[in-house]
């Protein structure tokens, strides 16, 4: 077996569902420190961060990524134990095994090549790793970012390290991804009797043109990177659950995955407005969820591009679908943030897995990418 799948086996075998990560960090440190990394453990409430960083001169190229993975779901519907990697028929099954155990193996099994093969290689290689993405998010990358940009160190180049394959392995990379952002939408009536409507108002009826027009509105644009911005109604409730009483209020959650093209002030905006022009009387609470960010081609795409195009012989897709990802924090102090990684098909389902045969080629995509890029 190869290095790289060994060191993914392992790192599957540690259950670091979030935000624990039992060891993965200090296995990683292990490798880093004698290539003459310098590792830097920075815990964040019960959130384990990494950040490792070999050289000191422009420009920086970094490795970023998450040990921590999603809960199992029901054990006994899996076809071996989640955290006893496992081979069968040419896939490697386990929690974590695309998403993105597989990654981290890769990332440093290149940077050691690399490293190997070229000591005193110009420019500087980084680690960005948490154990906090799959969950609140608050304690991990966020921190780690901050925390760089209160010293001035400036990255130059991440690669992220998010399964984002499609069809076929090399596919498909990720040079930015939408914004998230909810809303919770409280439509205020008049509870009261079904028979004597006169008595009531009832939201459900008062908001049904506002819904409507929201459903239908077009936010922006499709672009060379971007789907439209999209809006969609996730819950809507109303009422006691009686026949007879109309309800006292309409209580609806929705979400918008917007670009760039429009910031998320202007969107609160414009559904203000709508909801005005309809005459509500309504209460709206707003969570940004993470920003839009986008990488146009450049340096680090293509040097990404090529290394693939050489590995699997694909001419991979630029794309910005999908959730988000920790990309977003990671692009507030570095000007190309790109994500690569194995299909993810499987990901945060039963029995997730991924090609044995795909891992080898995922760390070398990974080295000469370094090499396109450092050499």
């Amino acid at each position: 077996m190869s290095k790289t799948l060994t060191l993914t086996q392992q790192l599957i075998a540690m259950a670091s569902v979030t935000p624990s990560d039992l060891g993965c960090q200090k296995l990683m440190t292990d490798i880093l420190a004698p290539l003459g990394f310098t590792c830097e453990a920075i815990q964040s409430g019960n959130v384990s961060n990494l950040w490792a960083r070999k050289g000191t001169q422009a420009p920086l190229i970094v490795f970023a990524g998450h040990t921590d993975v999603v809960p199992t779901g029901p054990i006994e519907k899996w076809h071996s134990d989640p955290f006893v990697p496992t081979i069968r028929h040419g896939m490697l099954f386990g929690r974590g095994a695309a998403d993105m155990k597989s990654s981290i193996a890769a990332m440093l099994v290149a940077a050691e090549e690399f490293v190997q093969q070229h000591p005193d290689h110009p420019g500087s290689i980084g680690f960005l790793i948490t154990s906090d993405e799959e969950g609140p998010a608050t304690d991990g990358t966020v921190v780690v970012c901050e925390l760089l940009k209160q010293r001035a160190e400036q990255l130059d180049y991440c690669i992220v390290g998010e399964p984002t394959s499609n069809l076929h392995f090399g596919d498909t990379i990720k040079n930015g991804r939408r914004g998230s952002m909810s809303g919770k939408l409280v439509i205020h009536g008049v509870q009261g009797h079904i028979a004597y409507p006169q008595l009531a108002k009832n939201p459900i009826h008062l908001a049904a043109p506002a819904i409507t027009e929201l459903t239908q509105e077009v936010w922006d644009q499709a672009n060379e990177y971007y789907l439209p911005t999209s809006f969609q109604i996730s819950n809507i409730h109303a009422g006691t659950g009686a026949s007879n009483v109309i309800a006292g209020h309409l209580d609806i959650d929705f979400n918008f995955r917007f670009s760039t093209a429009s910031p998320a002030q202007g969107l609160q905006q414009r559904v203000h407005a709508i909801l005005d022009r309809h005459g509500l009387h309504y209460d709206l609470d707003w969570t940004i969820n993470g920003q839009p960010f986008l990488t146009p081609k450049g340096i680090l795409s293509e040097a990404l591009s090529k290394a693939i195009l050489s590995e699997t012989g694909l001419h991979t897709e630029l794309s910005t679908t999908g959730g988000t990802s920790d990309g977003r924090f990671i692009a507030q102090i570095c000007p190309q943030v790109i994500e690569f990684g194995p299909i993810n098909a499987s990901i945060h389902k039963i029995n997730e897995h991924i090609a044995v045969t795909e891992i080898e080629p995922l760390k070398n995509i990974y080295r000469k990418t370094l090499e396109n890029i450092l050499l």
